[in-house]
């Protein structure tokens, strides 16, 4: 048995692409089939999917096949074809819209050695708000004694040109760091745990239990002064000093920090391990504590898995994604995570499954290519390595 996927919009040339069991073909402006692999020609269909039944999942589509329909619009836009939003991929189970956190300038910057100059930080922060990110990390009240990176954040914080309709939280690991964050101006704050023991020592030098009596004081004072709180999870599905991490310990923390109030609960898959499989086991316990709507993903991409583990969680009903622009990042406390998923990866696939974002792909990479230039490195960014190259 077979499902079909059809995807709407038009071409002009033949394509295939063999795979498994899935067959993508293309079918010409003029109504032809344009290759000799060509399985499917549809009035007003360009193109159609082929799905094995056995990669139907849960009435979902399995992510292997969600990559093939998103090559195809990629390939489609390599040779001069515009994805607008009329060119849907019609896929159940998948949002109409994701929002994306940009946290490039905060958890991107924050793994430097060389400390990036305020000017170039404020300058990143206003273009990627330009590029249309709906939310975009400011910066980080913790100790310089501990992360040196974020020692101008008051500076940072007066010098932003804010833009109607974007939102600039910024972290704030306990009481101390949340006033300052209110006195520097900071209208959303978010706060950081882990579900791991021994990631949780080193990070932010206390136990799980501790940093929750923490966070509790932040968010009660955050109530009283009207500012949302977001709450992050970090080593949600592996931890560089216990390996492999319960689901049910993320969704027990997660559980706190949204009965804390946080309004949504980020899940960081801090050191980048994490598949298909563990995200999808880590989502459902943490979605029995925690409704899905609430939950955003945060994906280092150390084993080249991020892209995939966000089409999971987004098969899931998971509708919000962390990302940092040209793929900076890492964390300075989980030695040989790489960088998060690179906003323009992100954004890239996102447009090519007719999800919408609001985000300019163009004004993303010319971002991704600003801070890169700034930091004399190459971009981490797939898509903009292969733009810079046609």
């Amino acid at each position: 048995m077979r499902g079909i996927v059809a995807v709407k919009g038009r071409s002009c040339c033949g394509l295939s692409l063999r795979s498994m069991a899935v067959v993508v073909g293309l079918q010409s402006e003029g109504g032809g089939g344009g290759g000799g692999d060509m399985r499917h020609c549809c009035p007003g269909v360009s193109f159609v999917v082929e799905v094995e039944e056995e990669e139907v999942v849960e009435g979902t589509m399995a992510t292997s096949s969600l990559l093939r329909v998103a090559l195809c619009f990629s390939r489609l836009a390599g040779r001069g074809r515009s994805l607008s939003a009329t060119g849907a991929v019609a896929i159940s189970g998948l949002p109409n819209r994701v929002k994306i956190v940009e946290v490039g300038p905060r958890d991107g910057l924050q793994n430097e050695k060389t400390v990036v100059p305020t000017a170039v930080k404020i300058e990143l922060i206003e273009r990627l708000a330009e590029a249309g990110c709906p939310v975009v990390e400011a910066t980080s009240f913790v100790s310089p004694k501990w992360v040196p990176q974020m020692a101008d954040q008051v500076e940072v914080m007066a010098g932003i040109r804010k833009l109607p309709g974007v939102s600039y939280p910024v972290l704030t690991p306990n009481l101390k760091g949340f006033q300052a964050a209110v006195k520097a101006g900071a209208t959303e704050v978010a706060i950081f745990g882990a579900a791991s023991e021994s990631f949780s020592q080193k990070n932010i030098n206390c136990s799980i239990a501790e940093s929750l009596q923490r966070f509790e004081e932040v968010a009660r004072a955050a109530q009283d002064a009207n500012i949302p709180v977001r709450g992050y999870v970090s080593c949600v599905v592996g931890c560089p000093y216990e390996g492999k991490i319960n689901p049910a310990k993320v969704a027990e923390v997660a559980k706190c920090l949204y009965g804390m109030g946080c309004y949504e609960i980020s899940l960081g898959d801090t050191i980048g391990v994490g598949t298909p499989g563990n995200m999808r086991e880590m989502l459902r316990a943490v979605s029995h504590e925690v409704p899905i709507s609430a939950l955003a993903v945060h994906c280092h991409d150390t084993y080249g898995q991020a892209l995939a583990n966000i089409l999971t969680a987004l098969q899931m009903g998971v509708s919000v994604v962390d990302s940092s622009v040209a793929g900076l990042g890492g964390c300075p406390y989980a030695r040989g995570a790489s960088g998060n998923v690179a906003t323009e990866d992100v954004v890239y696939m996102l447009n090519g499954l007719g999800i919408q974002t609001g985000v300019d792909l163009q004004k993303l990479i010319e971002a991704g290519d600003f801070i890169c230039k700034a930091l004399n490195r190459r971009s981490g960014s797939k898509v903009s390595q292969a733009t810079s190259k046609l």
